[in-house]
Order: structure tokens, then C-alpha cells, then sequence
């Protein structure tokens, strides 16, 4: 039994103990090296993943080839290109390991399956999705509004951990400066 995701979907629902036997047994693990891509831009995306070690990013590749990093996941943290799995459309983002990474797939065949068969996990994505969509208007909100010292510091105080295992550009990208800039910035 996989006690950590337990806990993960317990902290917004709870389920007996055949209910989580019959959730886990709809994931499939995948293992993979820093590096390696989980997702790639226009690719097929299937699955929905939970990350149960390593790091990861999500980013999208412009027409200059400039990176921009929408995201980053870490333990106990989901991820996927969400418009191509719910759209049934090609990715529009690129994601791949900063770290060797042990993932949970849910593929979004058994995620519906779950959803029809459970309301307590048909409840527990709908909180999550909510929570992600706030996540990120606070994310647009504050690269609209705030100066890079501003974004550095709710971003340190927000997930501390996270900051400190990003390698310096990754998180330069990520507040939407330059690595000079980053090394100017006070830390909190």
C-alpha cells in the first residue's frame, strides 16, 4: 500500500480501506533520470502524474526558443499538460526531470473510471483542479503586479524547499528574470 498517497488523498476525503486498494490499483509507476522527458510538445498526453520523489518542469518552448516555466512539481505534487489530457489535444508545454523522479500514472481512462465510480475522488480532483486553477491566477497575478524581489520572496515563503533545490537559472526563468538579476535579489 502506497501510505503516501493515502495520506495525500485523505487530507481532502477519506476512503476505507477497499476504496483505496481499488484507487491504487489504477496507477502504474514510472521511474525516470534527470533529464528525461516526461511529456514532450505535441506529443499524445494520456495520463495524469503524482509525483512521489524527485522534481520536475513544465515549460513552453516560444517561437525564439525561449523557455517559460509555468510550473515545477516536487513530491506529493500532480502534474500533466492538463489542456492536451482534458482536451484530447496535442501538448502545448514540455515537461522533464530536474531530478531522477518516481511518478504515479493515473491514465485518464481510469481517472474518469474513478471519478464515475467514487464521489469521494470524483471530489477530491475537483478540490485539486480548483486549487490548481487558484495556484495559478495567483502565479499570472503576481508576475503582473510584483517586482522580482516581491515574486523571490512569496515564492521563498510559499515552498522554501522548492527554492532550494532549484538550480539558480531554472528559478531565474521561473520569476521571470535574468540569473543577474536573481544573484541581486535579497533573500527573505
Amino acid at each position: 500500500m502506497n501510505i503516501a498517497l493515502r495520506q495525500h488523498i485523505e487530507k481532502i476525503t477519506s476512503l476505507t480501506d477497499a476504496e483505496f486498494e481499488y484507487v491504487e490499483s489504477m496507477f502504474t509507476r514510472k521511474r525516470l533520470r534527470k533529464h528525461q522527458f516526461l511529456i514532450q510538445e505535441d506529443s499524445e498526453v494520456l495520463n495524469d502524474y503524482w509525483v512521489v520523489s524527485g522534481l520536475l518542469k513544465a515549460y513552453h518552448t516560444d517561437d525564439d526558443g525561449k523557455i517559460h516555466i509555468l510550473q515545477f512539481a516536487m513530491e506529493d505534487w500532480w502534474i500533466s499538460d492538463y489542456q492536451a489530457l482534458n482536451n484530447h489535444t496535442p501538448a502545448t508545454i514540455a515537461i522533464d526531470c530536474i531530478e531522477d523522479c518516481e511518478l504515479l500514472v493515473l491514465s485518464r481512462d481510469n481517472k474518469e473510471k474513478l471519478c464515475n465510480e467514487l464521489h469521494s475522488i470524483s471530489d477530491f480532483f475537483r478540490k485539486k483542479s480548483s486549487a490548481g486553477y487558484v495556484a495559478l491566477q495567483q502565479r499570472i497575478l503576481l508576475l503582473l503586479n510584483k517586482n522580482p524581489q516581491e515574486r523571490y520572496n512569496r515564492l521563498f515563503k510559499l515552498q522554501p524547499i522548492l527554492v532550494q533545490r532549484l538550480p539558480k537559472t531554472l528559478l531565474a526563468s521561473y520569476l521571470g528574470v535574468s540569473r543577474e538579476t536573481l544573484s541581486r535579489l535579497n533573500h527573505p
